[in-house]
Parts: structure tokens; C-alpha cells; sequence
């Protein structure tokens, strides 16, 4: 699993994956830009441009005190942001990262499988279902096992990648029901390669390179465990 990861940041330098990295990036930054800016300004909005308050009468600094207490709060969502955001990223651009890895380390494979667009969407709904539902349980964790959030988070979302990335590899190479055997038989390691993912996907700015070394690490598992 380490080694798979490795092999995945080794390869950062690959022109297709810099290419994907970079229009990754300019994606999330603009996603997480324009939802601190609304944050912001309607944190400012709410406030109003004055308050009266008892003894100090009109105060007009709150709106500008409110938007910029909104920023820390933005950090913090960010992290869990950058579920949603890698997901969605990771399919748009995931075969190019995958079709890197598998030009640059297994050349002798016969072209991907083709994906129709029904067999697409039915994976995206189901996998959109799960993390709406994973989620809703995991905040109910994190308020009552407040000191275990981290780890919770981790936990949950190693779980969502794993099941998330393995499936959209496997299916490069394998029917669904075969992909879905793949991912069962193997449910223990991709959730491992899930976690090891989920923990850079905590700390902002590093969650940036997640998908694409996510991408380029799953495939590379799931050679591994399948033996191509």
C-alpha cells in the first residue's frame, strides 16, 4: 500500500498529471474562493452596517468583525469540502491519470473498458446516496465523540475514497458486477489506501493533491491485487 502511494508521488513530475494537477487546483481554489467570499459577505449581510447596542449605541465595525470571523469557520470547511470536491474532480479527470500510470508502468495492457454514460450516472447517483448518508452519521459522531472527530473523519471518509476510487479503476478493466466483486474481496485494503488518503485530504492546501495522487495510487492497487 505504502509503496503504491510512492510509486503515485513519484510520478508527480509525469507532464498529464502536472496538467491535471494544475486544472485541479484552479477548480477547488475557485469552488472554495467563491464559497468563502459568500460566506463572508453574507455573515457582513446578516450583521447589517450598524447595530445600537445597550450603553454603546451605534456600532458600525460588527459586519466587518462578522465577515472576518466567517474565514476561520471556512478553513474548517474546507477539509470537509474537499470530500465532495476530490470526488467530483476525480471523475472528471480520472483517466487521465490513470491512463498515465498504466502507459508509464504497465504498457502491456489491451485499451481501457468503455463506460456508457446510463452504467456512469448509476454509479455517481449510488455513490452521491452514500456519502449524503455517511455523512449525516459521521456528524452525529463528531458531536458526541467530539475528542475521536479526526479520526472519525478519517475512518468515514477512507471508507467513502476507497469504495469511491477502487470502483472507478476496477471499471476501467471490469464489468460492475466484477468490479464489485473486486472491491468486496478486497474491502480491507482499499479502505487502508482510503484512510492513507483521507489523512492528507485533512490539512488545507495539501488536500489539493489528492485526487490526482489518489487516482494514480488506486490504480496501481488495483493492479496489485489483481494481478494484470
Amino acid at each position: 500500500m505504502i509503496d503504491d502511494a510512492l510509486r503515485a508521488v513519484l510520478q508527480l513530475g509525469d507532464p498529464r498529471f502536472r496538467r491535471v494537477l494544475l486544472a485541479g487546483v484552479g477548480l477547488s481554489l475557485a469552488l472554495l474562493i467563491g464559497f468563502s467570499a459568500l460566506l463572508v459577505w453574507g455573515a457582513a449581510a446578516l450583521v447589517g452596517p450598524s447595530v445600537t447596542l445597550p450603553w454603546l449605541g451605534e456600532v458600525t465595525w460588527l459586519d466587518n468583525a462578522a465577515g472576518w470571523a466567517a474565514v476561520p469557520f471556512t478553513l474548517i470547511a474546507s477539509i470537509f469540502l474537499m470530500v465532495p470536491v476530490a470526488s467530483a474532480f476525480t471523475g472528471l479527470f480520472l483517466d487521465r491519470i490513470v491512463d498515465a500510470v498504466e502507459d508509464r508502468h504497465y504498457p502491456h495492457l489491451p485499451p481501457a473498458r468503455h463506460q456508457g454514460w446510463g452504467e456512469m450516472l448509476r454509479e455517481s447517483a449510488g455513490f452521491l446516496g452514500l456519502v449524503i448518508a455517511a455523512n449525516l452519521l459521521a456528524l452525529i459522531a463528531y458531536i458526541f465523540l467530539a475528542p475521536f472527530a479526526l479520526f472519525i473523519f478519517w475512518a468515514v471518509n477512507g471508507f467513502l475514497l476507497g469504495r469511491e476510487y477502487a470502483q472507478m479503476v476496477a471499471l476501467r478493466r471490469m464489468p460492475v458486477a466484477e468490479a464489485q466483486a473486486f472491491r468486496r474481496r478486497n474491502r480491507g485494503a482499499i479502505w487502508a489506501m482510503g484512510v492513507l488518503m483521507a489523512i492528507p485530504l485533512s490539512v488545507p492546501v495539501l488536500n489539493l493533491l489528492v485526487p490526482v495522487i489518489g487516482a494514480a495510487s488506486f490504480a496501481h492497487q488495483f493492479h496489485r491485487l489483481n494481478r494484470v
